[in-house]
């Protein structure tokens, strides 16, 4: 959520930095909150004022042993009017916070420029997609080759958008996972985190997913308002909702494996062969909250991070600046990792990095206590994935292939599979 006193005070700009997204601000209905909120404002404050003067004549009239009866009199209508004024204040407000709340976060000023990603800015390469003596095919191929993607099974259990992994494939994909957390947790230091895979829609309102994005989450049915988790940064950043930290508690780095469920809503006819784009699939998920001068050094840090597990698996990516109206509604600024898939014959999301600055932490009411002014403040909150589990699969069964069908196993990754250096056909 915006910073409503920022919101008041320097309308024009956070419209033209909305604006650069693509976003209208509108300030029709934003200066008539503020109208209103003000006139209510202003009568509560005198009522208020008026009731406190009233007490206090109150006080002095029985203490001269005056008649004090039409001053108590007057106190309750006082009372009451303030109570009526200060209803219709909370109405106003709860309007003005509901259309608040619909308004994306303000960009970072590196952001670049564009209206799509088609203007993405790639900010570095690693590695060299491989030279193939066959045609290389898709991780679909691949799969039916080994025996071990069965997506006609998952149709008859679930529908579409659904996979069951089988014998090497599942191992594969366990392996990953825990080479991934292990990665996490030992070299780079955060600290582990297992997490409820279902959720309040308070939560899922702290980190920007609810009201606006309902439609492609899963809700569950019953008494309580839950949710299956969109991600696992929903669960791992509010871990400090309604606390206040302090310094010595910051940063805050987090790490959790957990299973991702998604309608995929808005992508229908999109990526619907194999597993790019999945109703469930995993992630290990990467979550720092951290002192706002220090956000934008986390994120570079978070995004070396993820970028490790790349690295480390021998697979070709680059790196991308999202432009202004390709960056997520949360979000000041994000970095994606694009991950080379020879059987697509190009590069695909694999993992997306983003500062949420203090977006996320004031719906939440996360703050840490600055010792500069002794107050609490909003923290800032990063999450990315380090990596999506199932597309590193999918990046290691297609890179990896041979001509015979089999697929060589990552050196990274033998330790967790048992020393086995290659999934064959069966």
């Amino acid at each position: 959520m915006l910073d409503s006193k920022q919101l008041r005070a320097d309308t024009e700009n956070v419209a033209r930095n909305l604006a650069r997204r693509g976003f209208v601000l509108d300030l029709a209905a934003f200066r008539s909150f503020e109208e209103r909120r003000k006139q209510v404002q202003i009568e509560a404050d005198r009522l208020r004022s008026e009731r406190n003067a009233n007490a206090k004549a109150v006080g002095m009239a029985k203490g001269k042993g005056e008649d004090a009866s039409a001053l108590l009199k007057r106190g309750e209508e006082l009372t009451q009017q303030l109570s009526s004024a200060e209803t219709a204040l909370d109405a106003v407000q709860a309007e003005s916070d509901a259309w608040l709340m619909g308004l994306p976060n303000l960009l970072h000023d590196s952001v670049p420029e564009g209206r799509d990603e088609s203007a993405n800015v790639e900010v570095r390469r690693h590695g060299i997609p491989r030279s193939f003596e066959f045609t290389p095919v898709d991780h679909v191929d691949v799969g039916a080759k080994l025996g071990g993607l069965d997506f006609e099974a998952a149709g008859r259990i679930s529908g579409s958008r659904f996979a069951v992994l089988r014998g090497g494939i599942a191992r594969l994909h366990r392996a990953l996972a825990q080479f991934m957390l292990d990665l996490h947790t030992g070299d780079h230091g955060y600290q582990e985190i297992y997490a409820p895979y279902i959720v309040s829609g308070d939560a899922l309102t702290g980190t920007g997913q609810l009201p606006k994005f309902e439609q492609d989450l899963f809700a569950l049915k019953g008494e309580r308002a839950l949710y299956l988790i969109p991600t696992a940064e929903v669960p791992v950043t509010n871990l400090v909702r309604e606390q206040i930290m302090t310094p010595e508690q910051l940063p805050m780095r987090y790490v959790a494996h957990t299973p991702c469920f998604r309608s995929e809503a808005g992508a229908a006819g999109k990526d619907t062969r194999g597993m790019i784009r999945q109703h469930q699939f995993d992630k290990v998920e990467l979550v720092h909250m951290v002192k706002p001068t220090e956000s934008y050094a986390a994120l570079e840090q978070l995004t070396a991070h993820a970028e490790e597990v790349l690295k480390r698996l021998e697979l070709p990516y680059r790196v991308l600046a999202l432009c202004a109206g390709d960056i997520g509604f949360g979000s000041s600024k994000t970095y994606d990792l694009e991950v080379w898939l020879p059987g697509q014959g190009k590069y695909r999301e694999i993992s997306s990095c983003s500062n949420c600055e203090a977006f996320q932490a004031r719906r939440m009411q996360a703050r840490w206590r600055n010792p500069e002014t002794g107050k609490p403040e909003p923290l800032h909150t990063l999450n990315g994935s380090g990596v999506a589990v199932g597309r590193a699969m999918v990046a290691v069964l297609e890179n990896y292939q041979n001509a015979d069908g089999s697929v060589t196993v990552p050196a990274a990754l033998r330790p967790y599979m048992g020393g086995i250096e290659a999934l064959r056909p069966s």
